[in-house]
């Protein structure tokens, strides 16, 4: 594809997943004047290219969104602005009307601006949630033909009704994708790894639910930035992807206990013994938790969701993303976890012990 300019408006682009595509699109077309809009301004943690405009928009209002638009008149829209609830919201409904209100309405925001504006690119960053949400389901190596879940948390339930508006309004005027990147790490972090690396302080790494042979996908951000341009590629030129949902990961799914202990590792921390807890135990614990936690007023991290979640198994196939944007992981998930747990040490202050070869 020539690299001819072309204007590109990121929205949430000052955030995670934002500013790796923004950083990812700048190398691969320098030429291409980049525009973010976000609600909250540039942040130290997630790097921009210098250059980049950015824009503080809420993607609620309608009236902001036509504003911006008219100013940047985009022909390309990346739409990775969403809210991920923390970890002790993840599994309960205290949040429904904020998280449908950004990631739905939000997203019905952006797609009818951009139909106004005559944009001719529109990726939408989807989730895996969108599938794999619903804790009673194990999901091994599944694809795209899998359905959206019938029960699921508020943040899967958002995030596809918000996808399935964005396929169905692909067309020859503005062709459209959506991309489901699996659970990430990498630069700017603030959930996976810093909840993991808080079980050495909380003095929880020896504990152990359910069998601990369950798999997952994890994906460093880097990864899913370069399936996006991927993506934009593909709309631009032959227009395969059109319509079309797509998961996204390392492709290399791991034992979820196997990634917990490299972390701890990379911090010079190993388990000093292993309990295993029974999942229908763990499970009783946490509608415990959630119980008296409710009665109280309060948020619990260990609720039968957070035990479910420990326990799932979730991997998807990457035929279908390779096949068509051309996608391959290119940091592998031994340096993504390495790469992760040097940012987050940076971030913290502390330096890292030196692994003795093969540790993990």
């Amino acid at each position: 594809m020539a690299d001819t300019a072309k204007k590109v408006l990121i929205s949430g682009g000052t955030g995670f997943v934002g500013s790796a595509v923004v950083r990812a699109l700048a190398e691969k077309h320098p030429n291409f004047v980049i525009v973010v809009i976000d609600q909250s301004p540039p942040r130290p943690e997630h790097i921009l290219p210098e250059g980049t405009t950015c824009i503080q928009v809420d993607i609620t209002s309608t009236n902001a969104l036509s504003k911006a638009f008219e100013a940047v008149k985009p022909g390309i829209v990346v739409h990775t602005a969403g809210i991920v609830p923390i970890l002790a919201e993840r599994f309960g409904r205290r949040l429904e009307q904020e998280v449908w209100k950004i990631n739905f309405e939000g997203t019905r925001n952006m797609l009818d601006t951009s139909k106004h504006s005559g944009v001719e690119v529109f990726i939408y960053t989807s989730s895996c949630c969108v599938v794999i949400d619903d804790m009673r389901t194990a999901y091994p190596n599944i694809n795209e033909d899998w359905p959206s879940a019938l029960k699921s948390t508020i943040y899967g339930e958002s995030k596809a009704a918000a996808e399935a508006l964005v396929l169905k309004a692909s067309s020859s005027q503005m062709v459209t994708c959506a991309l489901r990147p699996s659970v990430l790490c990498g630069p700017g972090d603030y959930q996976l790894v810093p909840s993991i690396h808080a079980c050495i302080a909380n003095h929880e790494t020896p504990f152990l639910i359910g069998n601990g042979f369950n798999m997952w996908d994890i994906t460093h951000v880097d990864n899913v930035a370069d399936a996006h341009v991927l993506a934009i590629d593909n709309l631009l030129s032959s227009r395969t992807a059109a319509g079309e949902s797509f998961f996204i990961q390392n492709n290399e799914p791991i034992v979820f206990r196997h990634f917990c202990l490299a972390i701890w590792a990379h911090f010079g921390h190993v388990p000093p013994f292993e309990m295993r807890i029974p999942k229908s135990l763990a499970y009783f614990a946490g509608l415990a938790c959630e119980t008296i936690t409710w009665l109280m007023g309060k948020t619990t991290t260990l609720s039968r969701g957070s035990v479910q979640d420990a326990c799932a198994v979730r991997y998807a196939s990457g035929n279908k993303a390779k096949e068509i944007l051309g996608y391959e992981a290119r940091i592998s998930i031994e340096e993504a976890i390495r790469l992760s747990c040097e940012d987050y040490a940076s971030r913290l202050g502390v330096k890292l012990p030196i692994l003795k070869s093969g540790s993990r």
